[in-house]
């Protein structure tokens, strides 16, 4: 891939999980950023105990050449809270902004079940026209306000919530206006439909318009298991669902092959959440590291 083109980053949800606090809860916020840059990456996203003090976290960052691409956000348009989620994405974005990040990811989380105890493939959420109408809406003004800062919104599909499979992906990408973007994961895509195929083809179809990409990889025996017995998606987390790229069952290559053709450019994030105690961070992201390295040219 051309390197020119590519910014290499890894989320702190190997770390530490902000959804199961418990998981990684001993591990220290200099701990992780340290790691990530020894392992070689040169970016993050933003976990719940990175410092809010946009000083204290250049200052934290800069001193191990880590900068910030993006952090997640929560909106709740279909659940009608336009209101409340534009005020916080404001102060989101504002965040954001100071850090140097240009794209932030959201997820539409009304009726969203990937915190709760629910089995995540037979009580998955649905809109119905009318809310999906508001989810667009939403995007399409939260896409206007972030132009003004120079900056780029994009939805991150995600299982357990409304917006996860291709058809809805696609429904989504048809109703926002084109200033609206995906945030392209390759391990909940493969999660959500089983498939290599159909995870690569969402990626043809939607790449003009996707700028920012999470590398993860899946476990398909743990989906097998998460899928037989209606287990929630923390549960399947808990379990090992995820791992880094190289570690599962997607080849990566035909990703990493497309991406260069088509002239990507942009962040790709390793995020792969599992249980520090059984997955060390370090290791792991080293793991990713050389993968990308030996199948990327990275």
């Amino acid at each position: 891939m051309n390197k020119d083109n590519i910014k290499l980053a890894i989320a702190p949800i190997g770390w530490t999980n902000d959804d199961m606090p418990d998981l990684g809860s001993e591990n220290t916020f200099q701990q992780c950023v340290s790691e990530m840059a020894l392992a070689g990456f040169t970016g993050s996203e933003v976990g719940s105990k990175y410092p809010r003090d946009t000083a204290l976290l250049k200052r934290m960052l800069d001193a191990r050449g880590i900068r910030i691409c993006n952090a997640w956000f929560s909106t709740f348009f279909a659940d009608g809270l336009k209101e409340k989620t534009i005020d916080e994405f404001v102060n989101h974005m504002n965040f954001l902004h100071e850090m140097g990040a240009k794209v932030i990811g959201c997820s539409e989380q009304s009726k969203s079940i990937q915190c709760t105890t629910k089995a995540v493939f037979d009580e998955k959420p649905h809109f119905t026209d009318e809310e999906w109408q508001r989810v667009a809406d939403g995007y399409n003004q939260l896409a206007k306000i972030a132009a003004e800062k120079g900056m780029q919104v994009c939805l991150h599909h995600h299982m357990g919530t409304a917006i996860q499979t291709p058809a809805e992906i696609d429904r989504f990408m048809a109703l926002v206006n084109d200033d609206v973007y995906l945030l392209f994961d390759t391990g909940h895509l493969y999660y959500s439909e089983g498939s290599q195929q159909v995870m690569m083809a969402v990626l043809e179809k939607h790449l003009p318009r996707i700028n920012h990409i999470h590398l993860k990889d899946v476990r398909d025996e743990k989906v097998a298991d998460v899928r037989a017995h209606r287990r929630s998606f923390l549960d399947g987390v808990r379990m090992g669902t995820f791992t880094v790229p190289g570690d599962g069952v997607i080849d990566f290559r035909p990703v990493f092959t497309l991406l260069d053709q088509r002239g990507y450019k942009g962040w790709m994030v390793v995020e792969a959440e599992q249980d520090p105690a059984l997955a060390n961070p370090f290791e792991y992201a080293v793991k990713a590291r050389n993968y990308i390295r030996e199948v990327a040219g990275l």
